[in-house]
């Protein structure tokens, strides 16, 4: 099937209605654009397992704060077209803001304790604007399930824990951070970094690799952990650290002391320059 294009809620529902009927199953790949090979994995995976793909294409002026980098976020429809195409992707939903937020559009979705700390901080009103625009998206493509980045590791707590509470019968889907042949998390924002920024950003890969290398050694003082990772971020002088936490990964809670099941998430973000950069690593009984 060639890649279609749709603009419109209407049409993107009856479209999606008419392949249920067929008895296709139906993955959703929320993105805001300017596509990378991290959704390109996303499209790659949820084609396995799944008979249609739809991608959405929609940069949410809810998620942007006021001092937020809405207008100069990165655009390049074409690059994302082909992208899409080359993953295995068969419909792109691709609407405008007034079609999302029409004038008399009253109602948004609040998460609430996953949703407080961390991003929640430093970035309010960020998750009810993705958790209210990735629920208009669920109604519009009406999909079987939805695959999203690791790299976002808070929102995928925020989604699960909205899909869980309103009954949607949407499969969550995690699929690991996929970084740059340097470690680099990918991200749309990477465009913004000179390559000195690049080569200083891996400090945040170090960072999270000596606070799992604690963790594996024994080390369950959140306290020594996170101090360890700070220490590393300070060698990169232009790094101004937001928060640098080790927390439970299931409930983002913050013990002094983790017990020995515990799974830990490692969570850094911060600004080099004048882009923000964010990157987690998941510590699990697994791995030991």
């Amino acid at each position: 099937m060639s890649l279609n294009i749709i603009t419109t809620i209407a049409d993107m529902q009856s479209v999606s209605s008419a392949l249920r009927k067929e008895g296709k199953s139906i993955a959703c790949v929320p993105t805001m654009g300017y596509l990378h090979e991290g959704h390109a994995s996303l499209i790659r995976e949820a084609s396995k397992n799944h008979d249609i793909v739809i991608t959405t294409i929609f940069v949410n002026p809810m998620q942007f704060g006021p001092q937020e980098d809405f207008e100069r976020y990165p655009r390049d429809l074409e690059r994302d077209i082909a992208i899409i195409e080359a993953s295995g992707g068969t419909y792109v939903f691709m609407p405008s803001v007034e079609e999302m937020y029409p004038s008399n559009f009253q109602t948004t979705i609040s998460v609430g304790n996953i949703s407080k700390p961390f991003e929640g901080i430093y970035r309010p009103g960020h998750f009810e604007g993705v958790a209210t625009v990735v629920a208009k998206l669920f109604g519009a493509t009406i999909p079987d399930a939805a695959y999203f980045g690791q790299k976002d590791y808070q929102q995928t707590l925020v989604i699960k824990q909205m899909v869980k509470d309103i009954n949607m019968s949407i499969d969550i889907h995690i699929v690991p951070t996929l970084r740059e042949k340097t470690g680099l998390a990918m991200s749309s924002r990477n465009v913004y970094l000179s390559e000195e920024e690049k080569n200083s950003a891996l400090v945040l890969q170090s960072a999270l690799n000596i606070g799992l290398s604690l963790i594996a050694e024994g080390m369950r003082d959140r306290a020594l952990i996170e101090q360890a990772m700070i220490k590393e971020l300070s060698t990169i002088q232009e790094f101004r650290i937001q928060y640098c936490h080790a927390a439970k990964a299931e409930t983002l809670e913050l013990p002094a002391e983790f017990a020995k099941t515990d799974e830990i998430v490692l969570l850094i973000a911060g600004f080099l320059g004048k882009t923000r950069l964010i990157d987690n690593m998941l510590y699990s009984r697994t791995l030991e």
